[in-house]
């Protein structure tokens, strides 16, 4: 795994020493009503629009983006949705990616589309911190574990997005309950993107849906830069696409969102 990665676990695990015994929120679960992805997944497709998850990033390994308080975050988000993005992922790790709950809190209380929580879950004290509609569970990181996880996730109120790097990874993914698997373009040990890897793997999702009658959203996420990058990874049979950085760095986040949105190549 590479360096970096290996720096997150280790900043992750001590803010979750950080949290102590008492992390669940006042309230967390009061008149919380989780928002249907999937629903506008299918809705975007019948439209003939790409179904984008844009992503609020102020940073990644290595590189900032840009300086994202909360109230910026919303306004980001606000122009993402305008833009008709069908979902808003929003990072909550703070080190590295430069994240927060609160940009999360913000984004989910200005938007009414379903809200990611893209952080390292690695404790399960981090499913009470903060409510979103989906949760990222990384598969390479939580290893046999993941069923757990996946099945605590949906028993919170969550929709577990589960990503996968590689086969070994999709067939761990395969054996849970979830019903969306993001295959990530990135590789976690060199950190390189191979839009391949999408091209690698849907494939192996959709063979095995056919063979036991069951139905995964396929999610491309990293290294999607262009509208021809887009239509390769939904050729290759992704249902949407997850795009962060090319937006963050974009002159304006509601034209690229919509370049992504409109650059639709379902036949």
């Amino acid at each position: 795994m590479h360096a970096s990665i290996l720096h997150i676990l280790n900043t992750t695990k001590t803010r979750i020493q950080a949290l102590g015994p008492q992390t669940c929120r006042e309230g967390l679960d009061m008149g919380f009503e989780k928002r249907d992805f999937i629903s506008a997944v299918a809705d975007a497709k019948a439209d003939g629009k790409v179904p984008v998850i844009a992503e609020v990033k102020p940073a990644s390994p290595g590189r900032a983006f840009r300086d994202i308080l909360p109230g910026t975050a919303a306004e980001l988000a606000w122009e993402m949705e305008e833009a008709g993005a069908v979902a808003v992922s929003v990072l909550t790790e703070p080190l590295v990616f430069r994240g927060s709950l609160e940009n999360l809190d913000a984004v989910r209380n200005t938007v009414c589309l379903p809200v990611l929580r893209k952080d390292f879950i690695i404790d399960r004290k981090q499913l009470d911190e903060v409510q979103s509609d989906l949760v990222l569970l990384i598969a390479g990181i939580l290893g046999e574990e993941l069923g757990v996880f996946v099945e605590l996730a949906i028993e919170k109120g969550f929709e577990p997005l589960v990503e996968v790097h590689n086969k070994q990874e999709l067939d761990l993914a395969l054996k849970t309950a979830a019903r969306i698997i993001g295959i990530n373009n990135r590789d976690l040990e060199t950190l390189k993107i191979n839009l391949g890897t999408t091209e690698e793997l849907a494939p192996i999702i959709r063979e095995c849906d056919l063979d036991h009658g069951t139905r995964h959203l396929i999610i491309s996420e990293s290294g999607m830069n262009s509208v021809l990058d887009v239509r390769r990874v939904i050729q290759a049979g992704a249902d949407a696409v997850l795009i962060g950085s090319a937006l963050m760095e974009s002159n304006s986040v509601f034209d690229k969102t919509k370049e992504f949105v409109q650059s639709a190549g379902w036949r």
